[in-house]
């Protein structure tokens, strides 16, 4: 099996990726995607086309790799299948929590899209140096010297934050999601802020666990609807990742369907680009932008029209490579549903 992400060294864990897709259409040689040494991944296609599909196939040998650590970060409760029966060692976090202590004080004003230098904003800021929890945050504002008006507005925000139930004292940590199992974050149940601020805190967790020490494992972080996640508060923990997380150890596989939506980073520092169906011109040109000097071509006119197939940008060895993605092994909860389904597979009226 040849092996993408990896120049020159033939040993270390490896994903099965698929198979190379040959000139006539038929199935060439195995292909695979290095997990031994850190990437900084991206996988997109418009939906339908595979991208969520490949995020599960690559967590699924992850999981199963000596010495890595993944964590799924589930926006829609698509990869619970990961931990159906016993092909993956997986487990499902269908409430995940984090402390509150994980956001830092300079991104509560930004959580609630307040200036930090405005009233409200600056004691929410000052409440969360001084206290860890949301209960001494909110005795911090009580105290505060400051208009009854302002109070009021920050105690409202901090009862929305505490309605999301996302903090915890006793939550997840890095040493948990370092753990021997892959772990699926179904954040399917969380305000798109209240996601935003799980994402921060896992990426800025591992990152800081892996800058500490040398953990046993090193976190492989696979992320789908990815431009979500890049418009919020953590967005400033991924780019972390993306630009410094090599060195340590950490990697991330960010998956969306709107390249174009992605900060420019996101795009440049992808060391691996796993491409699906494009349509759109402002996703395709978000891509093309960011295109390698040794690619031969354009990328547009490499992008596969047949869902499962896709075109792979490896930066490691400076080659393009046209691939079909292999059979999940665990239940794919991405598929859309249809109505004849929910019917029982009969006709329930006249045909138009």
């Amino acid at each position: 099996m040849h092996v993408l992400g990896r120049n020159g060294r033939r040993e270390g864990p490896a994903a099965r990726l698929g198979t190379y897709r040959a000139a006539d259409g038929s199935d060439g040689a195995a292909v695979g995607l290095d997990l031994d040494a850190p990437h900084a991944a991206l996988v997109v296609g418009k939906r339908g086309y595979g991208k969520s599909y490949t995020l599960g196939v690559l967590a699924e040998d992850a999981a199963r790799a000596p010495g890595v650590a993944p964590v799924v970060v589930d926006p829609m409760g698509g990869f619970d299948g990961l931990a159906a029966g016993s092909a993956v060692p997986a487990r499902v976090v269908d409430s995940p929590a984090v402390p509150t202590s994980t956001l830092p004080p300079a991104a509560w004003p930004e959580l609630f899209d307040l200036s930090p230098t405005g009233s409200v904003g600056s004691v929410l800021w000052e409440a969360a140096a001084a206290a860890d929890t949301l209960d001494g945050m909110s005795a911090h504002i009580e105290a505060a010297g400051v208009d009854a008006g302002v109070r009021r507005a920050a105690r409202n925000h901090l009862a929305l934050a505490d309605s999301w139930d996302v903090f915890d004292a006793d939550a997840l940590d890095a040493a948990a999601l370092l753990s021997g199992e892959a772990t699926v974050l179904d954040c399917s149940s969380l305000d798109d802020r209240a996601a935003s601020v799980l994402i921060h805190a896992v990426a800025s967790g591992l990152y800081a666990a892996c800058v500490d020490g040398r953990p046993s494992r090193l976190p492989w972080v696979f992320l789908d609807e990815s431009h979500t996640a890049f418009d919020g508060v953590a967005s400033a923990a991924l780019e972390t990742l993306l630009t410094r997380g090599r060195t340590p150890g950490v990697s991330l596989v960010a998956a969306t369907q709107r390249p174009d939506a992605l900060p420019a980073t996101a795009v440049s520092q992808a060391d691996l680009l796993i491409a699906h169906r494009l349509t759109a011109a402002d996703d395709v040109a978000a891509l093309s932008a960011a295109a390698p000097t040794y690619l031969e071509g354009r990328l547009r006119d490499r992008l596969p029209a047949t869902p499962g197939e896709a075109v792979v940008v490896d930066d490691t060895t400076e080659s393009v490579h046209g691939v079909r993605i292999r059979d999940r092994e665990t239940p794919h909860g991405g598929t859309d549903p249809r109505a004849s389904e929910r019917a029982g597979g009969t006709d329930s009226g006249d045909a138009l």
